[in-house]
């Protein structure tokens, strides 16, 4: 109920307000429209284009109309209408229509949501901003909120109303931009967006909402009402053990996968969610991996962008179905004891005129200095993270990911371009921070503050940065100066490895620092180690064909370089199709090259891999000091003529030993040093005529001799097979 003197006087079609009502270009319509009390009459007045005739529902009054304009009104004694009221009018096509008011509804925000989004600091404003059905004085409808603090009016169209900006105007909020609006009657699924009239130009911007938690698919662009209905979660027992677990002394072993082009149907056309849950689970039993890291599906209108160049921070992608068949997703994986992990991109979004850019006729999302706001190479915009409603926006999108749908972790895509303001720029393209510097201080805040805030929350949960420069403590607490995230890819040991691999192996011996450098860093942080998408994109070729030699070798080298992989301190994550050896480099509009496990040599690394999958994840001396230095310990790093490496692995009580040799030269009789006396049994051996390989090795186990040897007591002479690598555990009487 209104109640002011604007309201309470008669209207002229050529009045100001009237004008300002009727071009769309009103702040408040509540202060002339829905139902106003004075003394002790009522009025109430409405605003519908293309209405013939209109009647209140609750008492048959007719409104008059105002002039020759679509406005309506009708005066009479208090009393006859109630708060909530329902309208029926009449249009040109001899339709009838009734609905309640929307403009009879009091404001649904509260200052204590608005006062903390002003801050930065409300974690759930995703509950608050967007379309979200509602129940208002028992009468059901959607409440939409979005935030643009410099328009000049917001309406919400969609199909309901003829997508005419002039039917639902928007109220704004308190002081700081944020437009709310109930309309009755509306239901899930249906298409809406925002339009938004800029000031001063007085432009016409049609948005899709950035809260917005279901959207249309591809190429539409509209927003849809999301259900809003809770989903009953079977996985109460993986999340307890997610919280209980460290996950810094476990197992993490991660596939990779685009959803897209993970398997497609006999017709070429993508899986849904709830098939894909049942599949790729099925399939990870297979080969052993613990977790699942999905390209993002956050929704993105270019297939081609990978899910990189997000539009929809709060929706999984309509692709493959719809949220609750992603939620089945992930409560399917979890009831399998599988990790679901999500590629999340707060570094930058598309120039889309749908969406964020530009939102509200503004550089309101992105920065407004071009030096700052615009990645040129990607041609893309960054974030203003100085301002607290973009933080806010961001640390409330990765919370929504890790509540609402039970995601384990996130990693933060291109963490490198969020650090620095001169990240793929030249000199004078881009502005230091105020302290005269090239770190961009609010990103780092903002990474801190995710960091903080979703460990403490979500417990058990990991942020992993993807990040590829020397910036100190990236996996470092927050209160010891670091950036607070769980891990980092170790871009630098993937670097070094698939250099060292591409060169004939005649050549190795004069690159063997590639492989030991690593070791004087390996431990600064916590390391994944990740043979990724980026890996097999743009020319780069597939990990098989990184490879020197003919195909025999190929398959050697690839099979020893896993092996090397899963027994080297970090966690690891493999892309789909490496783990098969696939021969092409990856193409996101096709499946995996699922024909190739007809033949001999890619059976073998897939064998390869579950069984490096079981010996990682079964022996924690593979896993439990990922991190720690006193989980190795070399036991020749320098062999380089021969082109050999040798360490040791241990848990504290348990020891493996693992030894490569890089070259296709069988190595007979070749001594490694261990401390401990025993016999020591083959847990793998990369050469298995099981895996395709030349079948030499130890026979399955082989006892030390009395020779001390690289500065241990005792020594093991082992048959160290070409391109191969073996694992060794010393057997405990």
């Amino acid at each position: 109920m209104q109640d002011s003197d604007t309201a309470n006087s008669p209207l002229s079609e050529h009045s100001l307000e009237t004008k300002r009502l009727l071009e769309a270009r009103h702040h408040d319509p509540f202060t002339l429209l829905g139902k106003h009390s004075y003394a002790d009459k009522e009025l109430v007045r409405v605003f519908i284009p293309g209405a013939i005739w209109v009647r209140i529902a609750e008492n048959g009054a007719s409104l008059e109309r105002i002039g020759n304009t679509d406005l309506f009104e009708w005066h009479g004694p208090g009393g006859q209408v109630p708060d909530r009221y329902r309208l029926i009018w009449g249009d040109s096509y001899g339709a009838e229509h009734v609905a309640y008011d929307p403009y009879c509804f009091p404001p649904q925000l509260s200052d204590y949501d608005l006062h903390l989004f002003g801050e930065g600091r409300h974690w759930h404003i995703y509950r608050v901003l967007g379309a979200h059905r509602e129940i208002i004085d028992g009468i059901n409808g959607v409440r939409f909120t979005v935030w643009a603090p410099s328009a000049e009016r917001v309406s919400i169209v969609g199909d309901f109303n003829n997508w005419d900006g002039r039917c639902h105007p928007m109220r704004v909020s308190g002081g700081g931009g944020v437009w709310e609006l109930f309309i009755p009657g509306l239901g899930a699924g249906q298409p809406y967006k925002y339009e938004i009239r800029t000031r001063p130009d007085g432009k016409i911007l049609l948005k899709a909402d950035p809260y917005g938690q279901h959207f249309e698919l591809r190429p539409a662009t509209a927003s849809r009402i999301p259900e809003n209905r809770p989903w009953h979660w079977k996985d109460s027992a993986w999340m307890q053990q997610r919280r209980d677990a460290d996950w810094q002394h476990i197992a993490v072993s991660i596939y990779e996968v685009h959803l897209g082009s993970w398997k497609r149907n006999e017709h070429g056309d993508f899986l849904d969610y709830r098939t894909l849950a049942t599949e790729l689970v099925d399939y990870l039993k297979q080969t052993g991996f613990t977790h699942i890291e999905l390209l993002p599906v956050t929704e993105h209108p270019l297939d081609a962008s990978w899910g990189y160049q997000t539009t929809g921070y709060f929706a999984p992608t309509s692709r493959f179905g719809e949220p609750d068949d992603f939620r089945y997703f992930v409560d399917y994986c979890h009831q399998n004891n599988i990790g679901v992990l999500l590629d999340w991109v707060p570094a930058h979004f598309p120039k889309d005129a749908f969406a964020l850019a530009g939102f509200d006729g503004t550089e309101l999302y992105e920065h407004h200095d071009p030096r700052r706001g615009e990645h040129l190479e990607w041609g893309t915009l960054i974030y203003n993270y100085g301002r607290n409603e973009v933080r806010n926006f961001l640390l409330a999108s990765a919370i929504y990911w890790l509540e609402e749908f039970h995601i384990d972790g996130l990693r933060v895509d291109a963490v490198a371009s969020m650090l620095y303001h001169d990240y793929s720029r030249k000199a004078g393209e881009w502005l230091p921070n105020i302290l005269g510097g090239r770190e961009n201080l609010e990103a780092v805040h903002f990474l801190r503050e995710l960091n903080t805030v979703t460990h403490a929350e979500y417990p058990g949960t990991m942020i992993m940065a993807e990040e590829s420069t020397a910036w100190p403590g990236v996996s470092r607490p927050v209160d010891h100066g670091g950036l607070g995230f769980s891990m980092k890819w170790n871009m630098g040991w993937m670097h070094d490895s698939i250099r060292y691999m591409q060169h004939d192996p005649v050549h190795r011996k004069f690159h063997h620092n590639d492989l030991s450098f690593g070791l004087l860093y390996a431990f600064t942080e916590n390391f994944i180690l990740p043979f990724s998408h980026d890996e097999v994109v743009h020319g780069k070729g597939s990990m098989l064909y990184k490879q020197p030699g003919d195909d025999w070798q190929r398959f050697a080298n690839l099979r020893l370089l896993y092996t090397y992989m899963f027994t080297f301190p970090g966690k690891k994550l493999l892309f789909m199709g490496n783990e098969i050896a696939q021969g092409r480099e990856w193409n996101f509009d096709a499946s995996v090259e699922w024909h190739l496990l007809e033949y001999e040599g890619h059976q073998g690394i897939q064998k390869l891999v579950g069984d490096l999958n079981r010996v990682y994840r079964d022996y924690s001396a593979l896993h439990r000091f990922d991190f720690n230095p006193e989980g190795f310990e070399w036991i020749d790093c320098n062999a380089s003529e021969q082109s050999v490496l040798a360490y040791l692995r241990s848990d504290g009580s348990n020891i493996i030993i693992a030894a490569f040799n890089f070259t296709p030269v069988p190595r007979y009789d070749y001594r490694v040093g261990v401390p401990v006396a025993g016999t020591y049994l083959e847990l793998l051996n990369s050469d298995s005529d099981y895996y395709g390989g030349s079948g030499v090795g130890n026979n399955g186990q082989v006892s030390t001799q009395d020779v001390p040897w690289n500065d241990k007591p005792c020594s093991l002479s082992l048959s160290l097979p070409p391109l191969g690598g073996v694992i060794l555990q010393l057997q405990k009487p």
